[in-house]
């Protein structure tokens, strides 16, 4: 694993890699106001980011290498399995693809683009009828879609951390909350005491553990 070439410099990949998240998230959050396509954008430029380190220049891997050489002289820092940095500070000796990090990022990244996704649903319904959304992943959350999203972002953080997207991350995470709250004054204008009565009861950001749990319980009946 450490002594494999250098993988940089592959910039096809890079746009490749990019187009392909950024188009799956555009389909899965189907932006119609200039809140939603300014919260893609964002999105859009962690993934630009992120991919521009991992395969085509490794910024973090250079500002890094004295001490990480130092660290770990037996390491290949400039391999592209060293760039899964977790696992290496961590000492998995095995495929980095298969570290604990590496797999729980697929699990945020596929839970945060499921919730974007079925939090789109239930609110596209709702405005059809031009009620307020309630049911669904908003039944959990006031604002399931920011933390689809911000769930995403964590999840690529797992499986390869770079010092620009740390920087970005609570940048992002505090521009998500501005939007919610921008959001929910406007949804609050609309709808006035029923989205208060809402409000009361489903929380913003993290769900209530005994509505997941009931949500389970009833899953499995």
């Amino acid at each position: 694993m450490n002594q494999e070439a250098p993988a940089y410099g592959l910039w096809g990949l890079v746009v490749l890699n990019s187009v392909v998240f950024i188009f799956f998230a555009f389909s899965f959050f189907k932006p119609r106001t200039s809140r939603d396509w300014k919260s893609l954008g964002a999105f859009s430029a962690f993934i630009v980011a992120l991919f521009a380190e991992m395969y085509g220049f490794p910024l973090t891997i250079y500002v890094l290498s004295g001490w990480l050489q130092t660290k770990y002289p037996d390491v290949n820092w400039f391999s592209h399995d060293a760039g899964h940095l977790l696992e290496e500070l961590f000492g998995w000796k095995a495929n980095p693809h298969f570290g604990p990090f590496h797999m729980a990022s697929f699990v945020l990244i596929g839970a945060g683009f499921l919730l974007i996704s079925s939090a789109w649903h239930a609110l596209f319904n709702a405005q059809r009828k031009n009620r307020l959304a309630t049911t669904g992943a908003y039944d959990f959350v006031r604002h399931p879609q920011y933390v689809g999203f911000i769930l995403v972002l964590l999840g690529f953080l797992l499986q390869w951390p770079t010092l620009l997207t740390l920087a970005m991350f609570p940048v992002l995470v505090v521009m998500y909350v501005r939007l919610a709250k921008q959001e929910e004054h406007e949804v609050r204008a609309k709808f006035g005491a029923e989205y208060d009565h809402y409000a009361e009861h489903v929380p913003a950001w993290l769900p209530h553990w005994s509505r997941i749990k009931l949500a389970l319980h009833v899953a499995d009946s």
